[in-house]
């Protein structure tokens, strides 16, 4: 296997296989710490009436603005880790590294999924199901994201 990987790496620049894996785990750290806020949001948190029926945006723009501070910042951090993943993709995509280009396009799917199933969960008043959908999507996220970290730890940069 990891013959396979270092084949499939041979045009990376060193330069570009640390900003890969900086950015990958950048992105398992934020998601570890997005979790655990969520965990609070969903023990503690108390999703105001106001915030309810709103629509996607309208669920959004509340749980930033009126909701408790646990379900804010929740919200703020993961507006900031679908736009990592969306320049962890961009990055993969410009130095064509197909592992990764796959791998964070699973990533960024599995947080959209999270970020959709959060706004549900805001704008339906809390529901269990959402709640859980939220959770399951986030683990996959961390999961790709982590098979991605093996992948490059793997890879060899092109000799310069």
């Amino acid at each position: 296997m990891a013959a396979a990987v270092g084949n499939a790496t041979t045009g990376l620049s060193a330069r570009d296989l640390f900003r890969l894996r900086g950015q990958t785990f950048g992105m398992l750290v934020m998601l570890i710490v997005q979790f655990a806020i969520g965990v609070v949001v969903n023990l503690y948190a108390t999703v105001p009436a106001s915030d309810r029926g709103n629509g996607f945006f309208g669920a959004l723009g509340k749980a930033l603005s009126n909701g408790p501070a646990a379900l804010a910042s929740h919200a703020g951090l993961g507006l900031l880790i679908v736009l990592a993943a969306l320049a962890l993709a961009v990055r993969a995509i410009l130095v064509r590294h197909v592992p990764t280009i796959a791998l964070s396009v699973l990533g960024l799917l599995s947080i959209v999924a999270a970020a959709l199933n959060g706004i549900r969960f805001v704008s339906d008043g809390g529901p269990d199901n959402a709640s859980l959908a939220m959770a399951l999507a986030a683990a996959g996220a961390m999961l790709w994201y982590a098979i991605s970290l093996f992948v490059l730890g793997n890879s060899r940069p092109r000799a310069e």
